[in-house]
């Protein structure tokens, strides 16, 4: 059976998505003394009153997601140092189709199946080259506190990935699927 939220589970959503009863209010369009009575459990709110205050914490917890939240951690990497053909042998084992490139431990570039294949359709020998000779420019980077928004448009600009960086050390990468899985 279906259970409708108590009083206590709508003070306890809107505590966790980090609204105030007023800020709540607002957001759905009733008023703050109303949200006080509901969460008091004086008045049983009607139920459209009560999917507008539940629509708007779900907005609220949409914006308030950041790149911290849907990051993929550890992140793989390649040393600008390493063979294209070591590069390949880790997309493939790790299931994965880039790599930030590193150097003394900072991103310097990136390097793709798609790069590798173009390189191979020129009937290049690419395999015994280093990353570091074929490879990209590098991912974009936002902070961990970076809103899901800003990560959005960076993905849907035409970057496959994106790198968190924390205090200048890579704490995790965002892609497409990173996004979409975060989404739902």
């Amino acid at each position: 059976m279906f259970r409708l939220p108590t009083a206590d589970d709508v003070k306890r959503l809107r505590k966790k998505v980090g609204l105030t009863q007023t800020e709540l209010a607002e957001k759905a369009g009733v008023s703050q003394s109303l949200i006080a009575r509901i969460e008091s459990g004086s008045v049983d709110p009607r139920l459209s009153t009560l999917q507008k205050i539940l629509n708007a914490m779900q907005a609220a917890n949409k914006e308030s997601t950041t790149a911290k939240d849907i990051m993929f951690s550890p992140v793989i990497t390649i040393n600008a140092d390493a063979q294209v053909l070591e590069a390949t042998e880790l997309m493939r084992n790790k299931d994965i189709s880039q790599l930030p490139v590193i150097k003394q431990g900072h991103p310097i570039g990136s390097i793709n199946d798609q790069t590798i294949v173009q390189h191979l359709s020129k009937g290049q020998q690419i395999f015994q080259k280093t990353v570091e000779e074929i490879m990209e420019e590098t991912f974009p980077s936002v902070s961990p506190s970076t809103k899901i928004e800003v990560v959005n448009q960076l993905l849907a600009s035409g970057n496959s990935a994106v790198l968190v960086i924390d205090k200048g050390e890579i704490v995790g990468i965002i892609t497409k699927i990173d996004l979409i899985s975060g989404a739902r």
